[in-house]
């Protein structure tokens, strides 16, 4: 199961994708979100599928790729559905003992499922697609007008960008961890809940111990190449605006339209 989480991987390409300037891939990721959150009708949602399918083919990234990182969260998934199932009031369907699943319910199941399916892929989609430095420039000059509130931008996008980064490396971490303690008969999967919560210690501990080891290394190694923050600090390549970034502006804004052209014949049909 820790094998499949691979959000903070960067899948090295030469795609449309790939050569979007880093910030407007961020912005997009953002208004994508809120594209699929403002879709409720079901053209709305499987536009906003079929989008994110087709970016992921310009993108080059394997399909089976999404796939796996989707498995982590289909408990999830799974649950919210079936919350919206039972809990939405509206035309019956179907009784199970004292519960009911609406028609309404189900639906709004559906969609559901769709929006935090995309939003996971969406999000993937980011860091597949792009550097550690290219993200940590991006987050800094979307929140470059904090400067002037004196926040430590250059700081935080540092920290959000090296905290993404180290995901895939402290899950494999992890992977390793459970391996040698189930080699020497340590059982992580079986009992009951207070002992499987128990049986985790001896894997958390040497986790922590691991992760300030490498995060003092880490620390070491700025220090050794002069790092003093983002004060003085230039980029070795810097980020234009090309024809590929309007292309994908016009695309989006395009999805956008359809998106809120659905919706309000939805509602002049009601």
């Amino acid at each position: 199961m820790l094998k499949d989480i691979t959000i903070g991987q960067y899948i090295y390409g030469s795609s449309p994708i790939h050569r979007m300037d880093p910030m407007l891939k961020l912005i997009f990721v953002i208004a994508y979100v809120v594209l699929l959150f403002s879709a409720s009708t079901t053209a709305g949602i499987v536009g906003a599928v079929a989008f994110s399918l087709i970016i992921y083919k310009i993108s080059g990234i394997p399909i089976k790729l999404i796939a796996k990182s989707l498995k982590p969260i289909v408990p999830v998934v799974v649950f919210t559905a079936v919350i919206n199932m039972f809990f939405i009031p509206g035309d019956p369907l179907i009784t199970i003992w004292k519960l009911t699943i609406s028609r309404q319910g189900l639906f709004y199941a559906v969609i559901l499922s769709f929006r935090i399916t995309c939003l996971i892929s969406a999000s993937s989609l980011l860091t597949y697609t792009t550097s550690p430095i290219q993200l940590t420039d991006a987050i800094e000059r979307l929140l470059s007008p904090l400067k002037k509130l004196k926040m430590p931008v250059h700081e935080l996008a540092m920290m959000m960008s090296i905290a993404l980064r180290f995901i895939p490396s402290l899950i494999e971490e992890t992977d390793k961890i459970m391996s040698a303690q189930k080699s020497r008969g340590a059982s992580l999967d079986s009992g009951k809940l207070r002992e499987k919560v128990k049986a985790l210690v001896p894997v958390l501990v040497p986790l922590f111990v691991s992760a300030f080891r490498r995060a003092d290394e880490l620390a070491l190694a700025m220090e050794c190449r002069c790092y003093r923050g983002g004060e003085g600090r230039t980029r070795l390549h810097e980020s234009h605006f090309s024809s590929v970034d309007a292309f994908g502006t016009a695309v989006l804004v395009l999805m956008f339209g359809y998106v809120i052209a659905t919706n309000c014949l939805f509602e002049a049909v009601i």
